[in-house]
This record gives structure tokens, sequence and C-alpha cells, in this order.
């Protein structure tokens, strides 16, 4: 495989002459030239997309394969290694939902009850979604109403304070109505946990999750996290990769607050393929409700992927895929589960261009360890954690719809609107330098051409029950059209 040279300067450092630093794999399986050949790809890639480090892990019927490639920090280096500590974004969801049915097998919640349940003073501004919206609708990013809130850093309060201040969040759709990615329901469901536990949302996840699967290296806690290896976060900038210095774990830990070294990623990924009991043999949850996670709950509307509660799913050539993707401003992460083949993997890096390479990456480990692959024109999109391009699989229509139908102003209550129009006989989404083109490759479903956006990245368009086009989601979030 053709390799580029990998340099990316920071003052005076060089992060690789020849190629990016590999440390030394851990593996439980015996040699594996699959394994070495995607490892060889980690590597071009970190050379074509100027990716800081890796670390990346797969476990095949038990046997795990663990490596890490480049550094953790230009301005400090040190190789990135297996037990390396990452933040993990997003894929903290899938946690907070591991520790969500543990206590549904312990009868101290019912995912099908209704939020107030557990917080009697949580209200929206609909009376009847305050009243009607239930735990799997959080577990599902399906509550309904806008989900790309801040959450203020108010210590043990934080998620307190922040489900308290969403007495005047109006819907969106009602809930179980149309899927959008959700933060805000995540964090709604963090306080449920607390609220249940009567403790922080940290000390619930170490009690429930952390400790029982005997996770040495993952954390909740900036402070924690970074006593141990940590991969700190990079950017390009004027053909330099910088640091990003301004770093803390996200304040909504159940939204993404989480972090994790591969080796603790890999163990806790291959709990996920088993059977709901832990190393040592004991049971930490019920195998229906570890098979409940990753069972379809709804369907993504235009789209024909699915999610469970709090894995993303997808079907290829047959065979159901779980997924959860992360990011932060300087970390693109990757987990992966395929049950019915006993096959998870998952790609950790520190570079905001990440999210590139564990695409590429993903896409070959699948074929080439099961042959699976998306369908030409498969109607996939969204977003499950991470930006995927819809070029990879998705061709234009030869003949175009009409736009009318299509054109009005979204809206996003608090966060603010998004405009679809005609542009020159295209439809286009945004307004000024903040536009982009899109193409039709289905029925309702487009991706964007730029500039303003990166090529490929998906726009569906989701009708209600009367077959009107009522609502936009641009890479995995929703707004309503006006009037509608």
């Amino acid at each position: 495989m053709h390799r580029r040279l990998f340099l990316s300067l920071a003052g005076a450092v060089a992060i690789g002459s020849t190629r990016p630093t590999r440390s030394a794999a851990w593996s439980t399986a015996q040699a594996d030239p699959r394994f070495d050949a995607i490892c060889d790809l980690v590597e071009a890639k970190m050379a074509e997309y100027r990716i800081t480090g890796v670390a990346f892990g797969l476990s095949k019927d038990g046997a795990s394969q663990r490596r890490g490639f480049g550094l953790t920090n230009v301005d400090n280096p040190q190789p990135i290694t297996p037990d390396t500590v990452f933040p993990i974004a997003s894929i903290s969801k899938t946690v907070v939902g591991t520790a969500l049915m543990r206590l549904h097998d312990q009868g101290r919640l019912d995912v099908e009850a209704p939020v107030r349940d557990y917080l009697p003073t949580f209200r929206v501004a609909d009376a009847s979604a305050t009243r009607d919206v239930r735990i799997w609708h959080l577990m599902t990013h399906t509550p309904g109403w806008e989900g790309q809130l801040s959450t203020p850093d108010r210590g043990p309060a934080t998620l307190a304070s922040f489900t308290q201040g969403l007495v005047d969040l109006p819907q969106l759709a009602r809930p179980g109505e149309v899927w959008a990615y959700n933060n805000a329901g995540w964090g709604v469901a963090g306080r449920v946990l607390e609220a249940v536990t009567d403790s922080t949302i940290g000390e619930a996840l170490s009690d429930l999750v952390f400790n029982p699967l005997g996770l040495d290296r993952a954390f909740s806690r900036t402070g924690d996290a970074m006593t141990y290896r940590f991969a700190a976060p990079h950017r390009e900038e004027g053909g330099r990769t910088l640091v990003n210095h301004a770093f803390q774990l996200p304040a909504n830990v159940s939204a993404g607050g989480c972090a994790m070294s591969l080796d603790n990623m890999i163990q806790y990924l291959e709990f996920h393929l088993g059977d709901g009991t832990t190393p040592d043999g004991a049971r930490l949850l019920s195998t229906a409700s570890l098979v409940a996670m990753r069972t379809a709950r709804i369907r993504k509307n235009s789209s024909t992927d699915e999610m469970g509660l709090g894995w993303h799913l997808r079907t290829l050539d047959g065979v159901v895929t779980a997924q959860h993707g992360g990011t932060l401003g300087g970390h693109c992460l990757h987990a992966q589960l395929v049950p019915e083949r006993n096959l998870c993997f998952s790609i950790l890096t520190n570079h905001r261009n990440g999210w590139r390479l564990n695409e590429d990456v993903a896409t070959v480990i699948l074929d080439t360890y099961e042959e699976l692959a998306l369908a030409p024109g498969q109607m996939t999109g969204g977003n499950r954690g991470g930006n995927e391009r819809m070029t990879y699989h998705a061709e234009p229509v030869t003949l175009q719809p009409p736009l009318d139908e299509y054109v009005g102003l979204y809206q996003r209550p608090p966060v603010g609107d998004v405009n679809v129009h005609i542009e020159d006989g295209r439809l286009v989404v945004g307004r000024g330098q903040r536009s982009y083109g899109l193409v039709f490759w289905g029925r309702d479903m487009t991706y964007t051409t730029g500039p303003g956006a990166f090529a490929g990245m998906a726009v569906e368009f989701i009708r209600d029950d009367s077959g009107a086009v009522t609502w936009v989601r641009v890479n995995g979030r929703i707004a309503r059209k006006e009037g509608r």
C-alpha cells in the first residue's frame, strides 16, 4: 500500500519522518494478516488526513488485537498505546444506556414508563409531551424537542439544573414521531439515572458499569482522565497540527462526557457481544436487556437505518450492525458491534479530521472480516455520532424531483432556523456564505455538494402522516417547516 510521508509540525516537533509511530501490539489472537493489513491502512489514512494519533482494536470470536499509532500530543509527544485514555464523546450514551438497563433489570426503573415517574417536577413547554415522554424516547433520540442545547457546568448539580431549564422548550414533533439526534434527551436520561440511584452521574456510571466490568481506565471527570496518558485534541491550522489546549470533558456526561482507553473499550464492547455476564461470571445484565439495546425500536423515518436503546442500527447484506460514534472539537471516535458474527472493533483518534479515517477504515474492516457493505443506494442517513458521506454509496437520481414542496423556512427553537430555497434551478440549504447545494439520490434523500459543508453530508426531508414535507433533518438534527 502506498504511504505518503506523514509530517505534522508543532513548533519544531515532527510527528513522523516516514510513517506514524506504531506502538507494540497487544493481542490474545494468533497472527492475523487481515488485522495487519488494516493497520497498514490506518497508517496510510493517518498520512492522508494528517491524523495525530490512533488507537485501533478488534475482537473476533473472543480473540482481541489492539494497536496504537502516532502521538498523544504534538507539544508533549508520547506514543499512543492501547492503554492511552481518549474521550469517547457520544459513545458515552451507550454506557448510560447500559446503566439504565441495569436499573430496569433490578426493578428500580421501567424504560417504558414516563419520565415524570422518576422526575415529578420535569416539564417542557408542551403539556402533552411533558406527560407522554417515556424513558425509551430519551434512549432512542425521539423526545421531539431540540437536542443541541448548551449545558453549563454546575458540578454535581449540572444535570438537575439543565433539566429544570427545559420548561420553555417547545416541541418539534410528538414523542416517538421523528428521530433526531438529541443530546438534550440524553441529559434528561442522565438526570433520571441520578434520581433513581440518589448519586451523581459519575458515581452511578462507576457503580453500575465501570467497576463491575473491571474498567480501570474509564472515567467521567476530566481531572481523573488526565492523570493517565491522555490523547490530547488536535486541529489543522495554517498547514500545522496544533493542540486544542482549552479542553474539558463535556459537562453533560450522559450525552458525551466519558473517557476510556482502547483496552477498556474493547472489553466493554466484548461485554455487549456476550450474554450479560462480566469476565468473572457475575450477571450484570439479563440477556434480554442486552439484546434489547441492539434491537430496533424505531426506524429513522426517511432512512432505513434504525435505533435501538442506545445503539444505532444498520443492516448490511441482511446482517444487523450496532454502532456509535463520538465527536468533540479535536477527537473523533468509533465503536461497532456485529453481534451475529461475534465481531466488534473500535477506532479512537485525537484529531478533528479523524472521522474521515474512521469512516474509511470501518468500511474496510466490515468488508475484510465479514464481506459486509452498504448496497448501492441503500437509504441510510442521519447521524450516528459522527459524520458520514452519502457519496460512499449514493449516486444522484437521473431526474431530480419537483423542488417546490421542499422549499420553506424550517425552525429549530431555540437554536435558530434552516432556510431551504431554490438557486439557479437547484435546492439550497442555508444563506449566503453558509449555504450549500443539495443533490437528490432517493425519495426525500439528499446530500450536500458544498461549499459550506463537507461533500456528501446527509440532508433528509421527512413527511408527516398526511404525506406533506414537514421536517428537514440536517446531519441528524431536525427543523420543522414554518406553518406546519
